[in-house]
């Protein structure tokens, strides 16, 4: 079957990026080596093109020239980034399911998120069946200095690092409640690292309350945060931090999968 680029790149406009994706994607699901003709069907990328990208690939050791040299298969270094995918897909999984068990003991949507400069980035994350609720898909981001993910992270920084990005951190207001005085959200950040997990009560979203605490890697350095999002009006925050030990439960198994992949 041939892939489907139309409406994405013309044939003159391909770039080499994509054609040896294609290429790489059509030996990835075939059961047996492949020739230039079947790649050329497979692909839609132009034969003169493929002879110049495969004879790249299989110089790289990515592709393999099977015996008779006029087909080809995966090589020992894509054999080798399979086998890393394989296992991001096993991390993947195992996160995943502590997730949806968490979800399923508080009953509300759980997250896992990381950092990036001055957002929180959302890695994965499990929706509550209620018909009430925000969605956010994986790679989705929100600001650092107003959510309870965001300020678990800024509280975990060095103590410089921190001070800096609070000087050059436009505090954006989001809601009433944000914090947008540097000293105060700096002496809130204070509380959160001493407490060890963070709150938000509507200082992104209005009406929207979370709860988060620290993921750890090796070293006891923070890789992520889990937290349980919920609307104010079917959870308390009050009640959100009833949750907390089960919250901690689900980083630590979560910490523990990645010191294991590391």
């Amino acid at each position: 079957m041939r892939t489907d680029t139309s409406g994405l790149f013309s044939d003159d406009s391909r770039s080499s990026v994509l054609n040896g994706f294609l290429i790489l994607e059509a030996i990835a699901a075939s059961d047996k080596p492949v020739s230039i003709k079947q790649l050329e069907e497979l692909t839609a990328v132009p034969r003169s093109t493929l002879y110049r990208v495969v004879k790249t690939l299989v110089r790289s050791k990515i592709l393999l020239l099977e015996p008779g040299g006029k087909s080809y298969s995966a090589g020992e270094r894509l054999i080798a980034l399979a086998r890393g995918i394989d296992s991001h897909s096993i991390l993947h999984d195992e996160r995943h399911a502590i997730l949806k068990l968490l979800v399923d003991k508080i009953g509300e949507t759980c997250n896992f998120t990381t950092v990036d400069m001055t957002e929180v980035v959302y890695v994965d994350r499990v929706e509550a069946k209620w018909p009430l609720g925000l969605r956010f898909e994986s790679g989705s981001r929100v600001p650092i200095h107003c959510t309870s993910s965001g300020k678990l992270f800024m509280s975990y920084m060095p103590a410089d690092q921190r001070r800096a990005l609070l000087k050059r951190l436009p505090l954006e207001r989001y809601t009433d409640k944000t914090i947008i005085d540097p000293d105060v959200l700096a002496k809130e950040l204070v509380r959160i690292r001493a407490n060890g997990f963070s709150t938000d009560d509507e200082g992104y979203l209005l009406g929207l309350i979370s709860v988060a605490v620290p993921v750890f890697g090796k070293s006891r350095k923070i890789i992520g945060a889990v937290a349980v999002h919920a609307p104010k009006a079917r959870l308390s925050l009050k009640d959100a931090l009833d949750h907390i030990s089960v919250l901690k439960m689900a980083a630590g198994d979560i910490g523990s999968i990645y010191r294991r992949f590391k």
